[in-house]
């Protein structure tokens, strides 16, 4: 049986997604291209077609079966709208024992709590299903709207990471967020 979460109080439910949701996901992302492009990786046309995205899809699919990496939609309970994604990706055990969280959300479903609301899911799910020790973002210094998602489910800013990602064509420096197993708000229990 498929893995899904539930936030009823905001509206939303995550499952992982599947080849099955190229198409859903592709329309998704291509209306997120132009609002978010400041805050993404310049991608070639060829990035926003079925085909890659399927092709993208089954490597996340596969990444869940190793224990790897987990890309959740985000799906609005109203409509069944696939409205964004969190994904838990580069998951390390052993010693290290974390994963790198990455976060979207349609521009016509922000605001509301949604995307708070999965990214707790999904801090949740990496410290009770996964048994984590640390999830950890980077965000731009200027998407203050990250900032504050993250914030509100307990992660703590650690500092700034120099020229870590190449968005928008050129390396920018990220502020880095993280959050701990024993920083877990007592409501997450």
């Amino acid at each position: 049986m498929p893995l899904t979460l539930y936030d009823t109080p905001n509206g939303i439910r995550m499952r992982l997604l599947t080849t099955l949701d190229a198409e859903p996901y592709l329309n998704m992302i291509r209306v997120t291209r132009v609002p978010y492009q400041a805050v993404e990786p310049i991608r070639d046309d060829e990035f926003y077609t079925l085909d890659a995205q399927t092709r993208r899809l089954a490597d996340r699919m596969n990444a869940a079966e190793q224990g790897t990496g987990y890309q959740f939609g985000i799906f609005s309970l109203g409509d069944d709208a696939l409205i964004g994604q969190v994904s838990l990706n580069n998951v390390v055990h052993g010693v290290a024992n974390y994963a790198d969280l990455g976060y979207f959300i349609h521009p016509d479903y922000q605001g509301g709590g949604r995307m708070t609301a999965a990214v707790k899911l999904a801090v949740a799910y990496a410290f009770r299903a996964l048994k984590l020790n640390r999830v950890q973002a980077a965000i731009l210094p200027s998407n203050m709207g990250s900032q504050r998602v993250l914030e509100k489910n307990g992660f703590q800013a650690e500092g700034i990471a120099r020229k870590y990602l190449k968005i928008n064509g050129k390396y920018q420096d990220h502020r880095i967020y993280a959050i701990v197993a024993e920083d877990l708000p007592e409501e997450h229990e």
